[in-house]
């Protein structure tokens, strides 16, 4: 009993030794607040098929003919910090190419997580990893997305409104004027 009161009383005198200069008892558990935990993504569901009046277009470059439009319905940011959206790749002979794709502007990379049919329904992507974006032409409305639209000056969008915002803008006011000049 003797031996529990003097190890109380030593705890007390640290505690309060502690408190004196202002230094706090350190938590056994409080590593786990400040551990870096590797990135997870959210689990992603299928948007519905994009409807024509929610094609937000948006401006790739003088390079290619084809028509660029995100669907404005399908447009999500995610709390693992990937912007979601449908993209319609619309070509000059009447060709459509229909995807469901994320954006993940902290890594600069993107994923294709299924690809759209005629008949509205989704095929989900065999290839689906993620993949960093180049800036070649066969790609460039990735870079385009990316660098003038949903991540401006490498930050990404707050929310849906900031992101379609910058689509009916033609470009997120933040963007860096030479984005898609420059090296990914």
């Amino acid at each position: 009993m003797r031996r529990n009161r003097c190890l109380h009383r030593g705890f007390v005198v640290i505690v309060v030794f502690l408190g004196v200069f202002g230094l706090q008892p350190v938590a056994a558990d409080s590593d786990e607040d400040d551990e870096v935990r590797p990135w997870q993504e959210v689990a992603v569901q299928l948007p519905a098929a994009p409807l024509q009046e929610n094609l937000l277009p948006f401006y790739v470059s003088a390079a290619t003919n084809n028509e660029f439009y995100v669907d404005g319905a399908s447009l999500s940011v995610g709390a693992d910090g990937v912007v979601r959206y449908v993209l319609v790749v619309q070509t000059q002979g009447g060709a459509r190419n229909v995807t469901y794709e994320g954006l993940r502007c902290e890594t600069k990379e993107r994923r294709l997580y299924a690809s759209g049919r005629p008949d509205g329904t989704w095929a989900r992507s065999r290839n689906d990893e993620w993949r960093r974006i180049q800036n070649m032409a066969t790609n460039r409305h990735h870079a385009a997305l990316i660098f003038d639209y949903f991540c401006p000056s490498g930050a990404i969008v707050r929310d849906v409104a900031e992101a379609r915002d910058a689509l009916l803008r033609g470009g997120h006011p933040n963007r860096r004027k030479s984005g898609l000049d420059r090296d990914l």
